[in-house]
């Protein structure tokens, strides 16, 4: 079992680069766009509430996050671990699910200002699925 304190790290650092990721999606007008539906730039903000942007999850999915860090903050806590693990699986898979993500992670697709939002919110995503594991 990971240490509490790296966990917690991790899973703040995820809620920090989803933070940044809206900032960028909202100025750069970066809707979700997966293979199954695909936002409208006029619409972002109120999609927002529902799906995310290509950079952030929607706040139903943060709120929780931040709950599970704070719990263990306080100190060892299940439950909380059991919330990061499920929300960084699926964060990770949401993450690939993402063209503007896929774009930004390809050779020759890099960006200045998305590409190191990507990279942090996906890696620590991942992070935190693999951290909260028993082992």
């Amino acid at each position: 079992m990971a240490h509490r304190s790296t966990l917690v790290a991790v899973a703040a650092t995820q809620l920090a680069a989803q933070a940044a990721g809206h900032v960028v999606a909202l100025r750069r007008r970066r809707t979700f766009d997966v293979p199954f539906m695909t936002g409208r730039p006029e619409d972002l903000v109120r999609d927002w509430l529902w799906f995310g942007t290509a950079y952030s999850a929607p706040p139903y999915l943060l709120g929780p996050q931040a709950w599970a860090v704070l719990r263990l903050l306080r100190g060892p806590d299940d439950r909380a671990r059991w919330v990061l693990r499920w929300l960084g699986t699926g964060l990770t898979l949401g993450y690939l699910s993402e063209r503007w993500v896929r774009v930004r992670v390809r050779p020759g697709g890099s960006d200045p200002v998305e590409t190191p939002v990507v990279v942090a919110g996906w890696g620590c995503a991942l992070g935190m699925a693999v951290l909260t594991r028993r082992g």
